[in-house]
């Protein structure tokens, strides 16, 4: 092999790598764009975290608040919603029997894992169907005096277990903090 040859083939290796690390980087330049406008918009991201006074929420009743661009129910149960909720045995929850609660991970669907306070007074969680997507309604609605999705027939109990119907999973339980008795924080 003589030192033309040799020379010619590494000035060939060199435009090879120099062209394609060049289209690597404008392709990069160009995909850049399309996956930035997936992030959260700026609005999104200042309301991440809310602070909601929850002191005018009278025991039996219901603030519907917005976080996320999804409604939050903050329910301030009554002893009667409680006990029921509280009664049920986890064998009884055929459908599913995780909290989906992220501020309790891993745990069992037991009324006291899904309630924000020991007491279990209040329970605040996404007031969306896990079927899908659709409101339900609350303040007794279904056949378990909770929450009932009338799109699809999906009946929801008294802490937000589903237990008829189409939806696959509990109402998801947001992260949430207690500040003090009359503020809680979402996110």
């Amino acid at each position: 092999m003589s030192q033309t040859e040799d020379t010619a083939g590494t000035r060939r290796d060199f435009l090879f790598y120099a062209t394609a690390g060049a289209g690597a980087v404008t392709a990069g330049a160009a995909a850049w764009p399309l996956v930035h406008q997936m992030n959260p918009s700026a609005d999104v991201q200042a309301l991440s975290t809310i602070f909601v006074d929850i002191g005018d929420v009278e025991v039996g009743s219901q603030l519907t608040v917005n976080f996320l661009g999804k409604p939050v129910f903050i329910r301030r149960r009554t002893q009667e919603e409680i006990d029921e909720a509280r009664a049920v045995a986890l064998s009884d929850l055929n459908i599913d029997r995780d909290a989906r609660n992220p501020n309790r991970p891993g745990s069992d669907a037991s009324d006291e894992n899904r309630s924000l306070d020991e007491a279990g007074e209040w329970l605040i969680m996404s007031g969306v169907c896990t079927h899908l997507g659709c409101v339900p309604l609350g303040n007794g609605a279904g056949d378990f005096n909770g929450w009932f999705c009338p799109c699809h027939g999906s009946h929801y109990d008294t802490s937000g277990r589903i237990r008829r119907g189409p939806a696959p999973e509990n109402l998801h339980i947001p992260v949430v903090t207690l500040i003090d008795e009359n503020t809680i924080q979402l996110g």
